[in-house]
């Protein structure tokens, strides 16, 4: 089973920068899609943006596309979500996932990790 641990969450301004890691037990095969998730107080799961992991091809949801760049880096079998530009409304649980079928829903994906948390002061 490969249990993602997700890091690098925090408090930031507005504008302002975080990276966020996904660094799993097991290791992540090219086969895979790595996806970000986001959870925020009262609010469903939202897809934030995924990676194929044998070519890098990167997708990403409506809400932060040219803000947030999701990579990798597979010697170390981890993923990042840089996240720039934020916005309060940006305040969430982060937690990243894996399948192997591109999708843009949580319920296909599996594996999930406990989650870090993003905050954005205005």
């Amino acid at each position: 089973q490969v249990q993602p641990v997700e890091s690098g969450g925090g408090l930031a301004q507005a504008g302002g920068s975080l990276r966020l890691s996904c660094a799993p037990s097991g290791r992540i095969f090219s086969s895979h899609i790595m996806g970000w998730f986001r959870q925020a107080p009262g609010k469903e799961r939202e897809f934030v943006g995924c990676i194929r992991w044998g070519v890098g091809r990167t997708y990403y949801a409506d809400s932060v596309k040219g803000r947030f760049s999701i990579s990798k880096d597979g010697a170390k079998n981890t993923m990042y979500l840089q996240m720039n530009s934020l916005k309060p409304e940006d305040t969430a649980i982060y937690y990243c996932a894996r399948t192997n079928s591109l999708s843009y829903s949580g319920a296909d994906y599996r594996d999930w990790g406990q989650g870090t948390q993003v905050t954005v002061s205005s």
